[in-house]
């Protein structure tokens, strides 16, 4: 089969519902040749329903990315299934409702934490159990909301992205000896169930009606599909510690 990813072996995280970027990343990666797994928690069985949506067959694994035991089996699993992987998407976010919506000043470390835990070292979790899977031209690729800025309503999740997006840096830096490339996508605002558990979600998503360059469809998640699949594929051979934009131009305007 042709495309950019043919050939190719990728795990995906994060397929919730047909809206999820996650989806659409597995869905162009398939229609550019790759086999894809999917993994899904803490409901395997909505990933399942929603997965026969996509071009082809996809198998689910159960994970949960703060369990060991969970991280420990996937290689096994993987392998048995695939033999090897030549990427991973990592589109895993969560914080509880007192580290949104406007409770910044009164959330409780714990929930610090937690968010802290689910959203960005998870991602150090999650390629360190795929990394034996992983050989030289590998990508690992994540999702980031631009954490440059004090987004409205976004409150921890906010630290939590921006640790994110350095932990990206650092797997970068020390994964790079062994060619593996990390890379973030940093997309606009899109209408998921990501987005929709973030109370006053509207008025963040609004900024891009009145500042995005480039016409930006919030009910639209292929273009940052898109470039997930571009950074898995080989014509980003040498780019890694890097973060796209996928959000219309939002990320350079000034007033």
């Amino acid at each position: 089969m042709s495309g950019i990813l043919a050939g190719k072996r990728i795990l995906i995280t994060g397929v919730l519902m047909e809206s999820s970027i996650a989806f659409h990343a597995a869905k162009v990666a398939q229609e550019q040749g790759a086999e894809v797994i999917l993994t899904a928690f803490p409901r395997p069985t909505l990933t399942e329903r929603i997965a026969k949506k996509l071009p082809k067959p996809a198998k689910v694994i159960e994970l949960d990315v703060t369990n060991d035991e969970h991280l420990a089996r996937l290689e096994g699993v993987v392998r048995e299934e695939l033999g090897g992987l030549d990427g991973v998407v990592h589109s895993i976010g969560f914080a509880p409702q007192d580290a949104l919506g406007g409770n910044f000043l009164n959330t409780p470390f714990e929930s610090v934490s937690t968010a802290m835990h689910v959203s960005a070292f998870s991602l150090k979790s999650l390629t360190m159990a795929c990394r034996p899977l992983l050989s030289e031209g590998s990508a690992v690729v994540g999702l980031t909301f631009d954490a440059q800025f004090a987004w409205p309503q976004y409150d921890w999740m906010g630290p939590a992205k921006a640790a994110l997006e350095a932990t990206s840096r650092y797997l970068a830096r020390d994964l790079g000896p062994e060619g593996i490339r990390c890379n973030l996508i940093s997309a606009g605002p899109i209408g998921s169930m990501a987005a929709k558990s973030i109370p006053g979600f509207t008025e963040l998503a609004d900024v891009w009606n009145t500042r995005s360059p480039l016409k930006w469809d919030m009910a639209d998640p292929e273009p940052a599909g898109r470039g997930v699949v571009a950074l898995l594929s080989d014509f980003f051979p040498k780019t890694t510690g890097e973060i796209v934009h996928v959000d219309g131009g939002v990320h350079m305007m000034g007033a």
